[in-house]
């Protein structure tokens, strides 16, 4: 079981991103403050949880949570600003949209801007560690999940439902043979420098 917290007084607000390794679309942030004595026996990092979890624990959170918030910045955000600094920023833009001023953040990873005078903590893999940390990344990686999906209907062909936008070899096909859609980061490499010419010549059938 993952540990309620990290300090015993206090609020605290775990923060966790989604999508930093994507292709295309947003990357997601949430920000989560849960009650002091919070437990839950299966609550875990979201990338170990199933989708169907994901949206079972998303609801779970959201109510009952003191607090908790989005941000996201958007792929043109993302190519300006660089996919590090976005995917703190977003963090920074959930910790904003609280309804309520947390006494620390707890950051899953090891990079991380300081807010303001608010004490922070990075823990690496943290979202394995902490429950406020895992319940941020199941809350952003839902959301992000949900914007894709939708993303898959204004841009059918590229299937942003299946892979969600990361780099699957399905998805550098649809790149190969569609080209890129309007919310591909274009900063990324988006197709291998070399390409491999059987994925090229099975795209182009």
């Amino acid at each position: 079981m993952l540990q309620s917290c990290y300090i015993d007084q206090g609020l605290e607000a775990g923060c966790d991103e989604a999508g930093r390794g994507c292709l295309a679309g947003p990357v997601f942030a949430a920000a989560v403050i849960l009650p002091h004595n919070f437990q839950h026996p299966t609550i875990n990092d979201s990338k170990k949880l199933s989708a169907r979890d994901r949206k079972e624990f998303k609801s779970y959170i959201e109510e009952n949570a003191l607090a908790f918030a989005i941000g996201s910045k958007d792929h043109q955000q993302i190519d300006q600003l660089n996919i590090l600094r976005a995917s703190i920023l977003s963090m920074h833009q959930a910790v904003d949209n609280l309804k309520m001023v947390p006494d620390r953040l707890l950051i899953d990873g090891n990079r991380f801007y300081a807010y303001g005078k608010l004490p922070h903590f990075c823990f690496v893999k943290g979202d394995g560690k902490f429950l406020s940390i895992a319940a941020a990344s199941i809350l952003a990686k839902t959301y992000r999940d949900e914007y894709m999906e939708a993303m898959d209907l204004q841009y059918p062909g590229y299937g942003f439902a299946e892979h969600k936008g990361y780099p699957t070899p399905a998805h550098r096909q649809a790149i190969a043979k569609l080209g890129p859609c309007p919310i591909h980061r274009m900063s990324f490499r988006l197709l291998p420098l070399i390409p491999n010419l059987l994925l090229f010549n099975e795209a182009t059938q």
